[in-house]
């Protein structure tokens, strides 16, 4: 299994370009194009997974009380 997030030339220049507009607007402060790719992976390798792993744990709950759901309409119907 490959847990390396890969994204698109396109996605990645443009989250870069937000992490600069951030910096800019938010602590008035202007950074590279390589300090806002850095910030970027640094999201990507130590962050991202942490939301990753909330979604698919969402996820799972959700279906189980789906599943659930269904079963007990089965045992209504018996």
């Amino acid at each position: 299994m490959n847990n390396k997030i890969n994204l698109s030339k396109e996605k990645r220049n443009h989250m870069v370009s937000l992490i600069q507009s951030y910096f800019q607007n938010e602590r008035d402060e202007d950074i590279g194009e390589l300090a806002s790719s850095l910030i970027l992976d640094f999201i990507i390798e130590e962050l991202a997974p942490v939301f990753y792993n909330e979604g698919v744990a969402d996820s799972y709950k959700y279906m189980t009380d789906k599943i659930e759901d269904l079963l007990g309409i089965q045992k209504l119907l018996r």
